[in-house]
């Protein structure tokens, strides 16, 4: 049987992995099995953290929403309660948008959930 060197091959795997560790720190960087080993629990949290951010999100939109309802004179939970009595259907993203950016709008918005009883 011949013998097979893997010269290339190896090299060009080595290429791949060292690239996409730039920026690490230290020997993460630098040498092939620190950097196989980092890139394998990064790969852990990229795949965490994907599903994270939806999380992460939609508490920020929420105590956006709250704190804009709170100016006037209502609390979260009271305003999506009025809003879904209202038939307005908006997401906390666009909420949280409005409030943030169109306060007039969002005043309206706060209105009609107070009088949606």
């Amino acid at each position: 049987m011949p013998r097979v060197k893997t010269g290339i091959v190896r090299r060009r795997r080595h290429k791949k992995v060292l690239k996409r560790a730039k920026g690490f720190w230290g020997s993460r960087s630098k040498q092939y099995r620190n950097a196989f080993q980092t890139l394998l629990n990064a790969a852990t949290y990229e795949y965490r953290d994907r599903r994270n951010k939806k999380r992460d999100f939609r508490r920020l939109w929420i105590q956006r929403i709250n704190a804009g309802a709170r100016l006037h004179g209502m609390n979260y939970s009271t305003f999506i309660g009025g809003l879904k009595r209202a038939n307005i259907d908006l997401n906390r993203k666009v909420l949280a948008d409005i409030a943030a950016r169109e306060p007039e709008a969002f005043k309206a918005l706060v209105e009609a959930a107070k009088n949606s009883k």
